[in-house]
């Protein structure tokens, strides 16, 4: 057989006689002439290459991007209904015509609402695209019995108070400061010592220079948090999101991670990125994922997330491979600048002995030169509590399978600290497979495996395969779904902010097959399927590769899409 093709059962093939039966429904010309302007853009980069076609890699960044407009939004004076106190801001922009505003929003999406179904309250009100199930009959917006508005299931994200001290500059980043500069005079004295020792006679022994500093390879292990024999989900970018996360946890993940959060736009107190920090109550291990190119910046976002944020640890990027990160400097760059890296592993760990401070890196920055084996002794050397391994280059992204040789090589070379091993992993049997080939690995973490399949931990714990059916597939969607109307709000603006992560999940959802169709299971991550149709209509929409058929999904679990509305994945690749 073929490498890379995940070959399906004969019966569930299909041929180009039941394609052809199963057409499509004619495509407006608008459309068509949307695709046609696509091919012909094709066809003019596959001349420009030599007839070769080009690769699909990277992000999609021109996709369009659902914005509904600021005076579509009703005024927070009318949120609860009629009857409350009028606007007081006499330039207010938002609508103030309550009637009017209902007329425009459209009939509710259902009969329930969930957020108020679960906590007695929805905060949306009148906006709330299930409004009347708590709405009374003059409209006015209703709390449940059973409301406690002392309690919240999620925590984390910026207070308007912090958000001004930052924008002032009035935070104190002292104990930050002091840290760097303590970093600064080990890393110099280590200098020193290494030139001092190249100038030694040759018949003197010479070796590495031991650090007494508190801070290096021999302090004392942060027991805070055990990263060992854990399952861990990856910090994902877009799709590692609060409501994800929340299924993962069901599934049985045992270390979540947020998405990666840049320090600068921490620091300044904005909104957008502090979201990237909250943390939802299922998550008992919870860690925030740092990119940064400076560590003063990043040690003071340490500081911040410590002081302000309930995490258990903070974990620092060097393996992001995307290209603006790198170019300026951060993510995977920072695997070539070990001085900034150094001074940031240094004072980073030292923060906080409750504070477990670990770095997830790439093998290095290009396929043929691999450095992961030279900086890991180095970062336990410098005090991290864990560092995670992928086991490929950033010039190799998702293209090839991960080394876990070389993780294994790696690992190795941990003299204390936790080694987590990560790529490929899809199956109970890539577990199993990937533990046995790498001994001294502590730990698996998961990223496009959960994507894929979530149930993947909980395969892992039972030690077999679940097969869900299209109905339990669904329900899981249904789920997924509340979450987010949970976490984003039940609003028009929440509704679609669900939809778009919803079709983003669906992008790599869509690429699991279940092992009844597939002839030799388990499925391999990177193996594309042939052409197939599943066991009944649902089983064979969700493993359509076509976005107007994820957005058929969304629209039975969040109602019809906005005029105009159309989606592209992020990632140009779809993961493979």
């Amino acid at each position: 057989m073929e490498p890379g093709i995940c070959y399906i059962k004969p019966e569930y093939l299909l041929t180009e006689s039941n394609v052809n039966n199963d057409k499509p429904p004619p495509q407006s010309d608008e459309t068509n002439k949307r695709k046609h302007e696509d091919d012909d853009d094709a066809a003019k980069q596959d001349n420009k290459r030599g007839g070769k076609k080009e690769r699909k890699r990277g992000q999609n960044k021109n996709r369009p991007v659902f914005k509904d407009e600021r005076y579509s939004h009703l005024c927070h004076s009318l949120l609860q209904g009629p009857g409350g106190d009028p606007c007081a801001l006499p330039n207010c922009k938002y609508v103030h015509d309550l009637e009017g505003f209902l007329v425009a929003k459209g009939e509710d999406l259902g009969k329930e609402c969930y957020v108020y179904k679960t906590k007695g309250y929805c905060s949306r009100g009148v906006t709330c695209r299930f409004a009347k199930a708590h709405t009374d009959a003059e409209g006015r917006n209703l709390k449940a019995p059973h409301y406690d508005e002392q309690a919240s299931t999620t925590c984390n994200g910026i207070s308007v108070e912090l958000q001004v001290r930052l924008r002032k500059h009035d935070y104190d980043f002292t104990r930050s400061k002091e840290l760097i500069k303590q970093a600064e005079r080990i890393r110099d004295e280590r200098k020193q010592r290494e030139e001092q020792e190249k100038g030694t006679p040759a018949e003197t022994p010479t070796g590495c220079a031991v650090d007494d500093s508190p801070v290096g390879r021999d302090a004392e292990r942060k027991p805070a948090v055990d990263f060992r024999e854990k399952l861990v989900l990856s910090p994902l970018t877009t799709v590692g999101n609060l409501p994800f996360r929340r299924i993962c946890k069901e599934f049985g993940a045992d270390i979540t991670c947020g998405e990666m959060a840049c320090a600068v736009p921490l620091l300044k107190g904005l909104t957008q990125e502090w979201a990237l920090t909250k943390r939802h109550e299922s998550e008992d291990i919870f860690g925030v994922q740092l990119c940064g190119n400076n560590p003063n910046v990043l040690s003071q976002a340490a500081q911040l997330m410590h002081e302000k944020a309930k995490v258990d640890y903070i974990d620092l990027n060097i393996g992001c491979p995307i290209d603006l990160i790198y170019q300026q400097g951060g993510g995977s760059a920072l695997m070539r600048r070990t001085n900034i890296l150094e001074l940031t592993v240094r004072s980073c760990s030292a923060l906080s002995e409750s504070l477990p401070f670990t770095v997830k890196m790439r093998t290095g920055v290009y396929a043929d030169k691999s450095v992961a084996h030279e900086l890991l002794p180095l970062v336990e050397e410098w005090g991290a509590s864990a560092v995670t391994l992928h086991g490929r280059s950033r010039e190799q992204r998702y293209s090839k399978q991960a080394n876990w040789a070389y993780i294994e090589e790696c690992a190795a070379q941990a003299k204390h600290m936790p080694v987590i091993g990560n790529g490929d992993i899809l199956s109970y049997e890539d577990y199993v497979e990937r533990r046995a080939w790498a001994p001294h690995v502590s730990s698996v973490m998961i990223g496009r495996g959960a994507l894929i399949k979530p149930w993947i931990f909980q395969e892992i714990k039972q030690k077999q395969a679940w097969q869900p059916t299209s109905t339990q597939r669904f329900e899981l969607l249904q789920r997924y779904c509340n979450y987010g109307l949970e976490h984003w709000g039940a609003d028009t603006k929440g509704v679609e902010s669900t939809r778009r992560f919803l079709l983003e999940w669906q992008s790599f959802l869509y690429r699991y097959i279940p092992e009844e169709l597939q002839q030799s299971p388990p499925q391999k991550i990177n193996a594309r399927p042939q052409k197939y149709r599943g066991r009944d209509e649902m089983e064979t929409l969700m493993g359509s590769a076509s976005a107007n058929d994820w957005v058929k999904l969304s629209e039975m679990l969040l109602g019809p899409v906005p005029e105009g509305f159309s989606f592209v994945p992020k990632h140009k690749a779809n993961a493979y």
